[in-house]
């Protein structure tokens, strides 16, 4: 959402998903937008019930079902998407000044199972903001911020990370600190 602002007083923004962040992102910006289109592929929300009847009731939110966006028009901006509806196979252009994709994230912390500990969704588990079940490693980013997600935050918690891993490092070479280098899968 850090960028509807940007587009504000748009005739209508596209929003693709059927989740949480998709109706957090609508309802944001039916605030600042004509209108709010949420394209979803499926034929009911997975959002809420909350969000759900929030995005229901408001007027300015229209859904396209069982539909996917096949292409964003435009050149030097956006102009329109191309949706095909999953059922009929019929394709239609939605004019549209901005799209947000809010169809699901899966963070890239593959390579961490087994070192570090993971929550349920894959992300890795913090302590006092960025520090992991391993001394002396910091996560930052979208490997453990499933919650805003932004450019933004990401920025700040690697600045946290940093300054943590500084520390760090000072500690050890003050013999402050003692390294706990733990097994795989330990």
């Amino acid at each position: 959402t850090c960028d509807a602002p940007l587009f504000r007083g748009a005739k209508n923004m596209v929003v693709v998903g059927g989740g949480d962040s998709a109706m957090e992102y609508a309802l944001f910006c039916a605030n600042i937008a004509e209108r709010v289109t949420v394209i979803h592929r499926r034929d009911r929300l997975r959002a809420s019930k909350a969000l759900q009847e929030r995005a229901f009731a408001n007027p300015k939110i229209t859904f396209v079902w069982d539909s996917v966006v096949e292409e964003i028009l435009g050149e030097d901006r956006v102009t329109g998407v191309r949706v095909r509806n999953l059922k009929t196979g019929e394709v239609s252009v939605i004019p549209c000044e901005a799209v947000f994709i809010a169809i699901g994230h899966a963070p890239a912390t593959e390579v961490f199972k087994g070192w570090l500990e993971l929550d349920e969704e894959g992300y890795i588990v913090t302590r006092d903001l960025v520090k992991t079940s391993v001394d002396g490693v910091f996560a930052a980013g979208d490997v453990h911020d499933k919650r805003y997600r932004q450019a933004v935050t990401a920025a700040g918690f690697g600045c946290m990370a940093a300054l943590e891993a500084i520390r760090f490092v000072e500690g050890v070479k003050l013999g402050l600190v003692k390294p706990r280098i733990p097994a795989a899968g330990s």
